[in-house]
């Protein structure tokens, strides 16, 4: 699967510097969590999707490091960063040895046909 991106070419120079640095720092903030946990949850407040991830987790005894960036009222333009940068249009953004792999409902179906277990044994074994 291929991403539609906006070629650079497209892009006036006066417009790009703000492209590579708008909220940089959320995401950087994700990419280091991403390095340093098997499993990652990004969500906001207010939102039922995060939690039933967060559930889902819970329920399996699996650990994980929960990320919430405001929410329905405040902190959609630092969230939008993180949209823009994965690529993924809802939250949460669930990461599995830093692979993103959806949101609660992916999660949820990745659980009922045992790949993410497997997942979690590969990393696991890596070590």
């Amino acid at each position: 699967m291929t991403r539609a991106i906006l070629d650079q070419a497209q892009i006036h120079s006066a417009a790009r510097p703000l492209i590579g640095s708008k909220h940089k720092d959320i995401v950087r903030e994700v990419q280091a969590a991403i390095a340093a946990h098997q499993v990652v949850v990004v969500g906001m407040a207010l939102n039922p999707f995060p939690r039933k991830a967060r559930k889902i987790l819970d329920v399996l005894g699996t650990p994980y490091q929960y990320l919430q960036y405001g929410s329905y009222l405040n902190q959609w333009h630092r969230r939008n960063a993180l949209k823009m940068w994965t690529g993924w249009p809802t939250f949460p953004m669930v990461f599995v040895n830093g692979v993103l792999i959806g949101g609660a409902s992916e999660l949820h179906k990745l659980v009922e046909n045992g790949e993410f277990s497997s997942m979690l044994a590969k990393k696991v074994r890596e070590f």
